[in-house]
């Protein structure tokens, strides 16, 4: 694959992981990178990448959007699971990265609210936010999940009321969104991204209604050669890790990887989709499997 070798090769000579060409060092670029190197065992330029989210943490453990932003916090749960994929590399190095950061978030929650009748999802239960402060979302709590099921805390009581709370978020014909599921009787749409990451995170999690199911159901008839790139990476891993990987992805991964380099600022999304076709051996599809506890 052309495209995933130039990826590759453009992601290893990178000195500094950012948004947009000679931007300011950002921890979610520098994140899929070395998800994406590592998938692809190009070892050296993803430690590299793991050591500028290194940089990037803050004295409390918790990690910033960038080296002049450093809050909200949403990517500490992604540079866990970027040290986690390199810890067999540089253990010493990066597991009090993780202990520190993981410290951070068993601490960090998201506001709770009181039950509103014109809300349709379980307002009190508590996983993580975008901004602190602000009420719980699915994709900050999956990406927590991952996180604390890579550092082992599968059964934590933090973990379980997470995946209590992104199951309840899960819409009744299957798949998920930003965090919603009825607004003033109104059901909202499911959203490709958030379902992906969703999937990753409850992985062999049990679901006595059914919705679960109906989620791999919906991602699986949802997608496309016409999906966009970072709805299409965290679909096809979502569904690697339930074995469900469509027989055209390959195709569909060098389409997107297509359109989205003729884009400014292409590559973290090209990087996403490296990490994508790697499929079942993909960092974030082995956390998924290997903490699924």
């Amino acid at each position: 694959m052309t495209w995933l070798t130039n990826t590759l090769d453009e992601l290893a000579h990178v000195e500094e992981f950012s948004y947009t060409p000679g931007g300011v060092a950002s921890a979610e670029p520098a994140a899929w990178a070395a998800l994406a190197l590592a998938a692809h065992d190009r070892t050296d330029a993803a430690l590299r990448a793991a050591r500028q989210l290194a940089r990037l943490q803050n004295v409390d453990g918790s990690v910033g959007i960038s080296a002049d932003q450093n809050n909200p916090y949403w990517p500490t749960p992604m540079a866990m699971c970027a040290w986690h994929a390199l810890k067999r590399h540089a253990a010493e190095e990066f597991q009090p990265l993780i202990d520190r950061a993981q410290a951070w978030l068993l601490v960090a929650h998201g506001k709770s609210l009181d039950q509103a009748e014109f809300l349709g999802h379980n307002t009190r239960l508590i996983g993580w936010a975008w901004v602190e402060g602000t009420h719980s979302w699915v994709e900050p709590t999956a990406f927590a999940v991952l996180a604390l099921k890579a550092a082992g805390l599968h059964d934590h009581a933090r973990t379980r009321e997470a995946v209590e709370l992104l199951v309840d978020r899960l819409l009744p014909e299957g798949g998920t969104n930003y965090g919603n599921t009825f607004v003033l009787g109104q059901e909202l749409r499911p959203h490709v991204e958030p379902t992906g990451l969703v999937l990753l995170a409850l992985r062999n999690e049990a679901d006595a209604s059914g919705r679960l199911t109906r989620t791999v159901d919906y991602e699986v008839q949802t997608i496309s050669s016409h999906t966009t790139a970072a709805s299409l990476s965290y679909a096809l891993l979502g569904l690697a890790a339930w074995q469900r990987t469509p027989a055209e992805a390959d195709a569909w991964l060098a389409a997107a990887a297509e359109r989205t380099r003729r884009r400014p600022g292409a590559l973290p999304r090209l990087a996403m989709l490296a990490q994508a076709a790697r499929g079942a051996a993909a960092p974030l599809v082995q956390i998924a499997q290997e903490g699924a506890g």
